[in-house]
């Protein structure tokens, strides 16, 4: 039967909610011996606050997988979409575009 799952085959659901997904434009990453955090940010011009959306936690064998899927995925993209350009060629203030911060 078509329905039927195959051996190992993971079935994965994702509410509606989740699928619109969360907008990040930072990722802050630390680790210890035991697990990697990614945490994703928002940031906003003008704003001199943000807040984390979403924090990932992964051991240090999953945070290798995602780096080489991530890796792989990107040189998928450049394949059809052409090279992306590398966020350190392009000088960004550091207020992006808010307000200057004084002492």
């Amino acid at each position: 039967m078509a329905d039927e799952q195959q051996p190992n085959q993971l079935n994965i659901e994702i509410s509606e909610e989740m699928a619109e997904g969360t907008y990040a434009n930072l990722a802050i990453i630390t680790h210890s011996m035991s697990e990697f955090i990614i945490d994703f940010v928002s940031v906003m011009p003008g704003t001199p606050k943000s807040k984390v959306k979403s924090r990932i936690i992964f051991t240090p064998m999953h945070a290798k997988r995602f780096m080489k899927a991530i890796k792989e995925n990107i040189e998928r993209f450049e394949v059809t979409n052409g090279t992306i350009q590398d966020m350190e060629q392009v000088e960004i203030p550091f207020n992006f575009g808010g307000p200057t911060a004084q002492a």
